[in-house]
């Protein structure tokens, strides 16, 4: 297979299938290196093993990718990095070219070290190749790849000795690391490291082009005399040359993940020499074949290069992971050997299952087969599909399991060179686990936000991904499969408000208050309901009917990107790129410019794509406007730019936008092509008036995949005004919908508080008109024969409410539990603090209502005050005897949260002279982190009081020490104990 290739067959493959344009002049990997991009400028081969790029920052969520357009310091030369992603790792096998004196600190902390100053008018980038000149050594830096080597090119200037730095301790947290000198040239060892991937085997190889003159091992930052070989924890090597041939110094270094063994074999293979010019026009020969697979033509010279610069950095990730012999290390840390397929690694599936993985299935067919021969024997090896695999790791990051629609897409798309009856037994034993609320989703139809955070969202993309499965389970006729998971599919409408029009949060079966659209709040991911409430892909007509019909949806759209680009609540870094709530920065809104097609308005969404492409994106550093996210923003870029989008990935249809092109070519992998003409295309004429597929009028709004990779071509006819007529007719538009075996959505509280004093009355609803309600308040099943809801009702003791809702032709919806509790009597608080809302706990009775905040604060049970202290005030009702004062907090130092410096008791009888009882000190280490719950709790005594107050002293601002240094603290609080 082509990545076992030689270096030798690489060039003569590269030569032969190479394009008639040079693309690679047109890529510029800086762009996305500077803003919140978190790309890097170094050497790599498309999807390649290696990537060997400058590291500039340490640590920092800018840092993630190990480069920042903004630094000017560079500390060495690693051989992996991630590519966008919102988390640090890799950054292995780190070197470095220095002259004199030896110094084996990075001189992070201001003192003397090996890191360099640089100027970006001595540096350059294009696919394959980096170059840098280090200022302070006076070093010229070259870098070139192949897929798991990288070579380095160092030219020093004259000088007594030349030095070459190696240190494994570079960013992550290493386990255990070792280097062992093996001859004059050659270097040899591991690093097995943790950081996001918890377990991470690196093995590498480095060899020299000449001999070096001295060479010393350091461990634990003591040089080891006489040593050949070392191990640790702390580990660092220096190498010194006699630098009085001119001739550049040559560093080639192969990695592996199984042995030092695969590191030796892989670099043999790939750089049998010493020969840089031969590798970099080798690694450019192959990026313009992969570059080739799309042709477009006219534009401006800045739209060409941010469009290949896009389609570069689609084609980075997921990574080769296994060495030339075909061995891997795989998602049980044990080592294997891949039967006919390249295993891959790193998969950011929550963001590319949405554009890169579709792109792929039409660019990168053979790939996308390998990608999901890798999923299944993650799933033989670990037991589920992956989430968000690193260095066969499952981080466990983000949320869905969207291994499920890149599978699907594939599968509906007629890519199946894979085994379909384990890729269903996969994605079943996914959406039957009980990981991440899933066994509350299925028991409910929805997940109540007491129960798992990020409640609303997951749900959401829950239900779309169990409508995947059921798609291909009705492909292969398992209709057993199917009736369950279009079923399941149906689960959002659990989650959306009739009210309101917006997908909320239910905690004790009660819509969340208090509710703003623009606000971040624990319900969702990275996002507030505003860009979550159009996330339901696969039934975009079910959706439409809920909210009102095709004019209230399409009003709808025009309010989402219309309204005030400010949020509210949580901080939330990954939310920019705003057009008002529309944010293109992140995920969840990538496909809702493009939701004007489905109410016949496509000119809205031509004018919205053009003008997201026109204004968030260009080639300069800080071109993107979010996390480049392992090809997803720019694989949007590359599809959009083309005139089409995968709304649905799953459905074989990508709906037309507006081309940014005059022309463009998509070259397929069996020799066929697909032309897209846009006569007129510009940012003045961004709207289609008509379409010709092959010649025939095309009146769709959308176009099917087997049109695409069938061959032929497209003609669009734009203009600055839309057509009266093109794409409007119910029939021309895109179809999406689920209208078999519909369910019956759960009914949902719209009054009735959780704890409360006296009485509560509580009143029922149901998003659809043609139900009824049953229920019942002795905690009983409520069946047809239960009591029927009419009007609201009071409730004045501790009840349980059961209710679910029956319609005729549908089965019952489940069943909502309701749990309400009466406070003693003459029981109140008076809170002389604000609480956040994002973290209000159900209200001002949350610190008193006797329920407890579990151990994840993400639940919405626990109270959060951000920056201030906590000062509230109790009344017993009465003068009452107490025997117990106290109060429950929480700390997450990684969510900013912490335990209050102190807690002050003080009792009153009148509510106006307070005596202080005693205060507790708080002893949990400001840096201890994880989730930790404490009470404050005063000595047993004995005391006459009505009230009490209670004062919780917030540290005001993050330690200096934390990632947060300098912004406002939390204290989250739950609950008053008085006894």
């Amino acid at each position: 297979m082509r990545q076992f290739l030689p270096l030798c067959a690489i060039l003569l493959l590269a030569a032969c299938t190479a394009g008639p344009g040079d693309y690679t002049d047109l890529v510029d990997p800086f762009i996305g290196t500077g803003g919140h991009g978190h790309t890097y400028p170094g050497a790599t081969l498309p999807f390649g093993m290696v990537q060997l790029s400058p590291d500039t920052r340490l640590t920092g969520w800018d840092g993630c990718s190990g480069y920042h357009y903004s630094d000017e310091v560079i500390y060495g030369f690693s051989h992996t990095h991630l590519s966008g992603t919102g988390a640090s790792d890799y950054g292995d096998v780190l070197l470095v070219p220095t002259v004199g004196e030896v110094v084996l600190d990075n001189g992070a902390d201001g003192g003397a070290g090996y890191s360099s100053p640089f100027r970006h008018d001595r540096e350059a980038a294009e696919p394959g190749y980096y170059r840098v000149y280090l200022d302070e050594p006076g070093v010229e830096v070259e870098l070139t790849a192949t897929l798991r080597t990288g070579l380095h090119r160092y030219t020093f200037p004259r000088t007594g000795q030349a030095n070459v730095i190696l240190d494994l301790e570079h960013r992550d947290t290493v386990l255990s690391a070792g280097i062992e000198i093996v001859s004059g040239t050659e270097i040899a060892g591991h690093r097995l490291s943790t950081m996001w991937a918890r377990e991470q085997h690196v093995y590498f190889v480095i060899r020299f082009s000449r001999p070096f003159a001295e060479a010393g091992l350091a461990l634990d930052g003591v040089v080891q005399p006489d040593r050949d070989e070392i191990r640790g924890n702390r580990v660092k090597a220096f190498f010194t040359f006699s630098n009085q041939d001119p001739e550049p110094l040559l560093v080639k270094v192969g990695l592996s993940a199984v042995d030092i063994d695969g590191a030796r074999r892989n670099l043999e293979a790939e750089q049998p020499g010493f020969n840089f010019s031969r590798v970099r026009t080798a690694a450019d020969s192959v990026w313009n074949d992969e570059l080739s697979a799309i042709e477009v033509r006219g534009g401006s010279r800045a739209q060409q290069r941010t469009f290949y610069t896009a389609l570069y950095h689609a084609l980075l990730s997921p990574d080769l992971y296994q060495d030339v012999d075909g061995r891997y290390r795989g998602r049980d840390m044990q080592v294997h050997t891949a039967d006919d397929f390249d295993n891959h690694t790193v998969f950011s599936l929550w963001d590319t299952f949405r554009a890169a993985h579709p792109l792929f299935t039409l660019i990168q067919q053979r790939r996308t087969r390998d990608f999901i021969r890798t999923f299944l024997v993650q799933y033989e090896q670990g037991g589920l599909l992956p989430v968000w695999e690193l260095a066969g790791n499952e981080t466990g990051t983000m949320i869905g399991y969207h291994a499920v629609p890149v599978i699907a897409d594939a599968w509906v798309k007629g890519q199946r060179d894979y085994d379909g009856r384990l890729a269903l037994e996969a994605m079943v034993t996914s959406g039957e686990s009980d990981v991440e609320g899933l066994d509350a989703y299925r028991e409910h139809g929805y997940i109540p936000s007491e129960i798992e955070g990020e409640s609303v969202a997951k749900t959401l993309e829950y239900a779309y991904d169990d409508w995947c499965i059921s798609e291909v389970a009705r492909e292969m006729g398992r209709d057993d499969i199917y009736r369950r998971y279009i079923r399941r599919s149906q689960y959002w409408k659990n989650v959306f408000d009739p009210q309101t029009g917006f997908m909320r949060g239910k905690l004790n079966g009660r819509w969340v208050e208090p509710f703003k659209p623009q606000e971040v709040t624990i319900h969702f991911t990275e996002a507030n309901s505003w860009q979550y409430s159009f996330f339901v892909p696969h039934d975009i007509a079910g959706h439409i009917a809920l909210v009102g019909g095709e004019a209230a949806y399409e009003a709808r759209l025009d309010s989402l990107f219309a309204a005030d680009p400010r949020t509210t609540g949580r901080r939330q870094a990954d939310i920019t790129g705003l057009i008002g709530q529309y944010a293109h920065g992140n995920e969840p809104s990538h496909h809702m410019a493009y939701l004007f097609n489905y109410v016949g308005a496509p000119h809205k969404s031509a004018r919205r794509v053009r003008q997201i492409m026109d204004t968030l994106y260009s080639d300069t550093p800080d071109g993107l406007s979010g996390n480049e996210d392992c090809g997803q923003m720019s694989a949007w870029y590359v599809l959009s730019a083309l005139g089409f989008y995968p709304v649905c990935p799953g459905r074989p249809e990508y709906v037309i936008g507006s081309p940014l092109f005059p022309e463009a070519v998509i070259h397929f992998e069996n020799g066929r092509q697909f032309t897209i003409r846009a006569r007129g295309a510009s940012a003045e004429r961004p709207c289609v008036l008509g379409a010709f597929l092959n010649g025939v009028e095309h009146p769709f709004s959308w176009i099917g995949h087997d049109a695409i990779v069938a061959g032929g071509e497209i003609e669009f006819l734009m203009g600055a005004e839309p057509d009266p007529e093109w794409g409007r007719a119910p029939g021309h538009r895109p179809h999406s919908a689920v209208t078999d075996h519909p369910i019956t959505p759960v009914p949902f509280l719209t009054s009735g508080d959780r704890s409360f004093s006296g009485s509560t009355e509580v009143a029922l609803g149901l998003p659809i008109a043609d139900g009824e309600i049953r229920y019942t308040l002795d905690g009983s099943e409520p069946n047809a024969a239960s009591r029927l809801y009419t009007a609201p009702f009071t409730i004045t003791r501790n009840t349980t409410l059961r209710a679910r809702a029956l319609r005729t032709g549908a089965p019952p919806s489940q069943v909502v539990t309701a749990r309400f509790y009466a406070l003693p009597e003459g029981w109140s608080i008076d809170l002389h603090s604000r609480y956040a809302n994002q973290y209000a706990a159900g209200g001002d009775l949350a610190l008193i209502d006797q329920l407890r905040g579990p151990a994840d604060f993400h639940t919405g049970l626990w109270q959060g005050y951000e920056g201030i202290d906590l000062e509230a005030v109790v009344d017993l009702g009465r003068v009452r005897t107490i025997r117990e004062l106290g109060a429950g907090f929480l700390q997450d130092v990684n969510s900013w949260i912490w335990m209050p410096l102190e807690v002050e008791f003080a009792l009153s009888t009148n509510g106006e002279t307070f005596t202080v009882t005693g205060t507790v000190e708080n002893e949990v280490p400001e840096d201890e982190w994880g989730t930790i719950r404490r009470d404050f709790t005063l000595p047993a005594g004995t005391w006459r009081a009505r009230y009490v107050r209670v004062r919780a002293r917030n540290r005001g601002e993050c330690p200096g020490w934390h990632k947060g240094a300098g912004g406002r603290a939390w204290i989250f609080a739950d609950e008053i104990i008085i006894r």
